[in-house]
């Protein structure tokens, strides 16, 4: 498990991303289509502007207010769309960004 655990580590590393932009950018990678079209450098610029920007907009009871998912999911769909992320999978992306800051916000906060 502490291997595991290093492995995880030295990727964020070796990718030049920090410990909450791996989870995004693992999120967005799991589309085949935006692994195909989008090339790494670009993946890696969006899980880390969607870091940066959901961290700041993260509020600690922000999860009970839908005015506010609503304002977070359209700040995570401009972001995507500037970087052109394939719309095929990009309502999966949108939940999947939001699920991750929700898991993080605590953290955040």
């Amino acid at each position: 498990m502490a291997k595991k655990f290093r492995e995880a580590a030295g990727r964020g590393e070796s990718l030049g991303l920090s410990e909450d932009e791996v989870k995004f950018y693992d999120a967005l990678a799991n589309n085949e289509s935006a692994v195909r079209e989008l090339p790494d450098e670009t993946l890696k610029r969006i899980a880390h502007e969607l870091t940066e920007n959901l961290r700041k907009n993260i509020s600690v009871d922000w999860s009970q207010r839908e005015s506010f998912r609503a304002k977070l999911r359209i700040m995570v769909k401009r972001i995507l769309r500037k970087y052109g992320y394939p719309p095929d999978f990009q309502e999966d992306a949108i939940q999947t960004m939001l699920q991750q800051a929700e898991a993080l916000s605590a953290e955040w906060a």
